[in-house]
Formats: structure tokens, sequence, C-alpha cells
């Protein structure tokens, strides 16, 4: 019997298991090292090595092996970690190499071990409690870990002396790991930076004892307690977050000085070779920021950077000095997110650049993009000048070191990964063991509107243009931070698999979507339900004019999940006369309940703009529902808590209006579970063909 696309999407996690993932490049350019798992459907991660002058790859470290066939036993703090990373991967998921490349260590089933690239030996090291993102010192003498208990500690490479440097003097306290908010909202998902030297480390110290406590129920096992978590909702008080420069000698932590009261956020860390390190913090309302270069010894830093901006300031690659000891920035400059050197911008108006690969002599290397939904690999130089290293219809990543430089393509060609690796004239590839999908998206990357709104449109591969009317079916994320329109085959196997049901799909970035500038991204600012539904009316509108013969305007369905839930649900209670049914997954239904980061870098403060959170708020709409409605949430979901979709239930029942409630119990914001995910999708397309037929 065939498997179901959805139970394989789940198995093979969207068929990224098999690919490399965690590539880093030796120093001497002369070795890439990854983690792969050994087929497309195994999802225990094994370190690997890529040997760049014979293209052979060699297994460093299986997990299976190391553990001798036992299973995982994850902590609650690693499982948090995970999730807030969208982990769903398991077995070795991170790794760290020393500078020297001779020791590399990874964290295994709570514990700690290390492996001598030269002599392919594990050992394990002596660790105490469940070991927290472990790494080594530059100089390949020490590895620092946090662990479950708060504390961050160090032990040698050859095991001997594991002592804690720092410890938490409370139960709400930890040392060396990034707060829920850094790693949920700012991708900063690291609590500890090492100096070049090894002998002493920049250190998170986070206190959540004034923030909230929520109880996440589980009401499937009425017998087990709640879990509590804190939880800094929108208008609430936050982590108070510190850092330290600790040594290796014993000596007092030095505490490093800033203005906390007017810049609450601690975004970015950086410690490069020959500099002090560099950070940069945030105010709360996040629209100034700051660069600082802090001096370990004193703890005293000086300003190095000012940024401002009447939206927010956007948060990306972490400032850095490169090796002339010029700061090195992505800010955002005349409607464009551009390389700065020293607060001048040397990229030009023709690239949006996104991330900061690495920088060398060469100059600086870059993702950025001309065309929104295409990636390109750029280097750009102190003089102005660039270098397009990549192009075609794709989405490129890379990494680099010691004239290496690993490229990762996605292309609308393949469903799947291609990596290649370029030293020189030489060319090779590391192997991709992802499980072959099951067809081939057929996507067509349209531009609709007057705003030009970037879409993609998928029919049945069996579709015969003009031989029939199908349904429509909106597929948006919609939201800030995240794009879904690239050009990545991968990307739509899934709208392709809801397209062959039946629907012509499309999914459509609006405003606010990363990749066409700050203006375009500001857009949203206080006003996330009157754009981002206007854009996805805009491009029902465009897109039903564009193939009349194949859509029918009068029955349009749409679907999302967790941002794309709110727009969903959204678009059934306020534009019944657009939207004729919903799917709406994890939705946030109401603004107040969500995180203060995200929320109030858009939204603004509850308690200073009450209006904004009311208009943005799906519940104030309930009595206006008169579409089929079905809403979907995970009990588990400790990111968009299942009190969203029991409001705005509440309110619907309040009001008289029919819906549906799917609760998914012991399912967070991710539902990794293979018969939940099958069952789920297919229950979701059986309502929609049933609303929509």
């Amino acid at each position: 019997m065939t498997e179901s696309y959805p139970r394989l999407a789940a198995r093979t996690l969207r068929f990224t298991l098999g690919i490399p993932r965690n590539l880093t490049v030796s120093p001497d350019g002369a070795t890439v090292r990854f983690i792969r798992t050994p087929d497309g459907v195994t999802r225990s991660g094994a370190l690997w090595e890529y040997d760049v002058a014979t293209g052979e790859e060699s297994l460093l470290a299986d997990p299976v092996d190391v553990l001798g066939g036992a299973d995982e036993d994850l902590s609650p703090e690693e499982r948090a970690r995970r999730e807030r990373s969208r982990e769903g991967a398991g077995g070795l998921v991170s790794y760290d190499v020393d500078g020297t490349g001779r020791w590399a260590c990874f964290p295994l089933s709570g514990r700690l071990f290390a492996i001598h690239l030269g002599a392919g030996a594990v050992r394990e090291l002596p660790a105490s409690g469940a070991v927290i993102d472990p790494r080594l010192d530059p100089t390949g003498r020490h590895v620092a870990y946090a662990n479950a208990a708060g504390e961050l500690r160090v032990v040698g490479v050859a095991g001997t002396d594991d002592r804690a440097l720092v410890s938490p003097d409370s139960a709400t306290q930890a040392w060396g790991r990034a707060e829920f908010i850094a790693a949920e909202e700012m991708d900063r998902f690291r609590g500890f930076w090492w100096a070049p030297d090894g002998r002493s480390l920049l250190v998170e110290r986070y206190d959540d004892a004034d923030v909230q406590v929520w109880h996440i129920a589980d009401p499937a096992n009425p017998d087990q307690p709640a879990v509590e978590q804190r939880y800094p909702a929108a208008g609430t008080t936050n982590s108070t977050v510190t850092l330290w420069h600790v040594g290796l000698d014993g000596e007092a932590p030095t505490e490093i000085v800033w203005d906390h009261e007017a810049f609450e956020y601690l975004a970015r860390v950086d410690w490069s070779q020959g500099h002090d390190p560099v950070l940069q913090v945030i105010s709360r309302d996040q629209r100034s920021s700051l660069v600082l270069e802090a001096d370990p010894a004193t703890g005293a830093t000086r300003t190095l950077r000012e940024l401002t901006d009447d939206a927010w300031v956007e948060l990306s690659s972490a400032p850095r000095r490169d090796a002339q000891g010029r700061l090195v920035t992505l800010e955002d400059v005349a409607d464009r997110r551009r390389v700065c050197l020293d607060g001048s911008p040397v990229s030009g108006d023709e690239w949006q650049v996104r991330s900061i690969v690495t920088i060398d002599e060469a100059g600086i290397l870059t993702t950025a993009s001309a065309e929104p939904t295409e990636v390109q690999l750029v280097r750009f130089g102190a003089d102005g000048s660039a270098e397009v290293l990549t192009e075609g219809a794709a989405v490129h990543g890379a990494v680099a070191e010691g004239g290496t430089t690993v490229v990762v393509r996605h292309g609308l060609d393949s469903s799947s990964a291609t990596i290649s690796v370029h030293a020189g004239d030489a060319t090779g590839a590391i192997r991709v063991l992802a499980e072959p999908a099951p067809f081939t998206p057929e996507v067509e990357i349209v531009h609709l509107g007057e705003r030009d709104l970037r879409a993609a449109v998928l029919f049945p591969r069996d579709h015969v243009r003009g031989s029939r009317r199908l349904p429509l079916l909106m597929d948006p994320y919609g939201g800030p931070h995240a794009q879904r329109v690239l050009a990545s085959g991968r990307m739509f196997l899934e709208a392709q698999w809801m397209a062959d049901q039946g629907f012509c799909v499309v999914v459509a970035d609006g405003r606010g979507t990363p990749g066409r500038g700050s203006a375009w991204e500001r857009e949203i600012r206080d006003r996330f339900a009157e754009v981002t539904l206007q854009d996805q009316v805009d491009a029902v509108a465009a897109v039903a004019a564009r193939f009349p013969d194949d859509i029918d305007p009068e029955r349009v369905g749409i679907t999302g999940w967790s941002y794309g839930g709110y727009l969903a649900a959204l678009a059934v209670m306020a534009r019944p006369d657009v939207f004729h049914a919903a799917v709406a997954g994890a939705p946030v239904t109401e603004w107040r309940l969500y995180d203060t980061c995200y929320t109030e870098r858009y939204l603004g403060h509850p308690d200073e703009q009450p209006d904004v959170y009311d208009a943005n708020s799906l519940l104030p709409l309930a009595p206006r529902l008169e579409r089929p409605l079905m809403l979907i949430h995970g009990l588990a979901d400790d990111n968009v808590v299942a009190a969203h979709t029991l409001r705005l239930s509440s309110a619907l029942l309040a009001a008289g209006r029919p819906h549906t409630v799917l609760p998914l119990s012991g399912v967070t914001h991710m539902t990794p579970q293979e018969e939940v995910a099958e069952n789920l999708k297919l229950i979701q397309m059986e309502f929609l063909r049933q609303q929509l037929a």
C-alpha cells in the first residue's frame, strides 16, 4: 500500500532528513564537517567529514555506536531549546569544532562527548547534570557547557577538572543559556561566547523571577500536573538579562555594563580574534539599538554605532570587526538592507542583503536578493564592488573558510538540495541522502496586483487549463519575518499535494514579508489585520482575473498555521464576501496573549496602544462569523498557547456561531508525530472539500 503524502512528509521531516546540515569548514579549508542522517527517514543524525582534496566522506560519530544502542534521554530544558529552534530531528543535532581543527564536541542524550579529529576517537567527558550547548575554546583545551541546573561549567578535553565557573543564586536564574525571548524571537540560541585566547568567556545570566507563570496542562491526562512555564506576554515583565566576563582562573565574574533600563534586550554578541567583544543591545520598543564594544577586564562599554528607526530596528547578522578593525554591520539605509563599514554603506541599490556569511581578505560574502524570490551569494568589497557568485531561480546559502566555500542550493527545478564544495578551481559535492519526493511541484511564480505581490500558483498536475473551474485555496503565512514564496521546489511540495486534491492553491507573500525592503516590511506596523488581509484579498482578485477559466471565485478557502492561522480565521470572519471557508491552525487570536518582543515590535505596548490591540484581535469579530471555520490547536503548545483557540471558540459560542474545534492532545507548536500529521492534513482537506463543493 502506497503511503500518503502527509505521512511521508511527516516521516521525512518534510524531506529534510538526509540533507547535510550544520556545515562547517576547517580553518585551513581542507575539511568540511556536517551532520547527516543515514537516509531520508531516520531521524538520528551523525557527524561526518568531507575531505576537500579527495572528495571522500568519513563517519566521525554515530549516535547508535556512541550510546551503545540506548535510546536518547533529553532533559526538559533541552526539549524546550529544541522547540524554540524548531528542531525535529534526533541523535546529533549540534556540534562544535575548536579553532585548531583538532577537536570536536557534541551533546548526546544529555551527556558530553569529545572526538579527536585526527585519531577519530570518541570519548565521553565527565559532566555534571544534563548537558546543554557544549562549545570548545578556540585553542582546543577546554569545553564549556551549560546544564539543566543553570550552571555554566568547564572541563578539559582530556576529561579532567570538570567544575562550575558560575552557578545560579536561585531557581529562576540560569547561566549560559539564551532566555525564551532571545531564542523564540531574536534568533539567538547561544548564551555564552569564548574569548579568542580560550582563557575566559562572556556569559549570559537570565533571571525569570519577575516573569509571570503560566500553566500548560494536559487535559487528556488529568492525573498529571500542569507544567509551569515563565511566559512574558505582551505588556508584562521580561527576563532580567545580564552579560558577564568569566575567567577560568576562578576570579569573580565582571558584569558588562550598559543602560539596561533603556536597552532591555541583549540581541547579538561577537568576539573576534584580535578585538574586544562587540555586542548589540536594543530597547524594549525596538526603535533604538546600540552596537557596543566591551572591555572584558573592567566591564565598561563604549558605543560604536547607534541605530534608530521610527518603526523598529531590524535584527540580522551580528555586528563584528573585520581584519582591519572596521565595524561590519547590516543596516537599513534608503529602503535597502545594506552592508556597512563603520556606518558607510558598501552594497548598492540593486541588493537586499539578507545575511553575512563570512568576512575575509576577499571581501564580505553575503546572501542577498535582487529578485525577492531568489537568494544569491554576493561578495561585496570595501570599494563598493559586488561579485555575484551564483545565479538562477534558486535559493543559495553557504559557509566558507580557508579558501573553501560550500554552497547549498535549493532550486525550482528540484525538490531536494545540492551541496557543492569549491576550493580554487576544484569543485566537489557532498552526498544528499534525502528521500525522493513522490512528485515535483509544478509551480508558477507570478506577480499580482498593484503592489506586485509575489505569489506561487499550483494546479492539480492532471489539470487541463480551461477544462474546469476549480475552488481556490489560499495557503499563506502572511506575517512578518517569514517568506513563503521562494524559488525552491521543496517549499511547495505540500501545496502541490493540496492542489492535487482538486484545488488551485495560491501562496502569496504580502506586505511585512522579507526581501522587499524596509518600507515594505514596515507597512504592517500597528496594522496586522488591515494590511495582511488586504493583500490576500487582492491576491484572490488578481489570480482569479489571471486564470478566469480555471478558478471559481465563488469557492475560495484559506488555510494556515501560526500567523497563517490568524490570517485564515481573520479572513473568513472579516471578509466572508471573499473567503468561504477556513482552516486555522494554532492561530494567535488575541495579541495580548503573545510574547513581548514579537508583539510589541509590531503593535507597540498594549497599555499605550490598547486600541491597536483591539483592532487586531479576532475576538471582537466572533459575532460576524457566517462561514465554516475549523480551529486546530496543540494543547501542549508553549508558544501560541491553546488559550488562543479556546477564547475564540468561547466568543463564537457566546455569539451563537457554529464552528469546529480540533484539539491535539500532547502536540506542541510543531506536529512531528506521523499519525497526527497525516490525519490532520487529511481531515483539513476533507473539511475544505465539503465546504467548497
